[in-house]
């Protein structure tokens, strides 16, 4: 079993905000491959089962704010016993070109507080995660920037990129890590 998570805030003012893209893959995630929405407040989370290919997977939206989202995910871990390596958490990266992915095994929060909280929770840096790019803020403040919603330059460029990084999860559940960075980690063209 996998369980791969998207991060983001709850509520409708977050809706389609820079900070909730990793809801938006899981969202799409749960229509390709989900059943019914299951809410468990044992997880302080919406949480979706279904299966990628052979693979049983749990999709979740940890309903915490961004900030506390450890809590979720590991409640989550813990009660279906999934190993770290089972884990992938889908986030925004300021740091990333828009729309641009990137997946790794494990490493730092790089500055991102939802993966520090996960971190800290899971005592362990040590679990796959997926990197939507949401460009740097330039002149905004950080906070501002990613609870804002997207241009529409930029709403042009992540469009078709939540879909990848549905298609970059899918590949992760069924063909594992290796392959799926080998196939989407890939440097944006003009």
């Amino acid at each position: 079993m996998k369980l791969i998570v998207g991060l983001g805030n709850p509520g409708p003012e977050y809706d389609r905000t820079r900070h909730n893209v990793g809801f938006e893959v899981v969202d799409r995630l749960a229509r390709r491959y989900g059943s019914d929405t299951v809410a468990r407040a044992r997880f302080h989370g919406a949480l979706v089962e279904g299966t990628v290919g052979t693979e049983r997977v749990l999709l979740l939206k940890p309903l915490t704010f961004m900030n506390r989202s450890g809590q979720a995910v590991a409640e989550a871990a813990r009660f279906y016993r999934i190993e770290l390596e089972d884990v992938l958490v889908i986030v925004d990266d300021v740091a990333l070109p828009c729309g641009q992915l990137r997946m790794r095994a494990g490493g730092s929060a790089g500055g991102h507080n939802g993966l520090a909280d996960i971190e800290q929770k899971l005592g362990s840096d040590q679990y796959p995660r997926l990197r939507l790019g949401i460009d740097p803020p330039g002149p905004i403040p950080q906070k501002s920037y990613v609870l804002g919603k997207f241009s529409p330059d930029q709403q042009d460029r992540i469009a078709p990129a939540l879909d990848a990084a549905a298609d970059a999860a899918a590949c992760w559940t069924t063909d594992g890590i290796t392959e799926a960075m080998n196939q989407f980690n890939r440097t944006l063209t003009a």
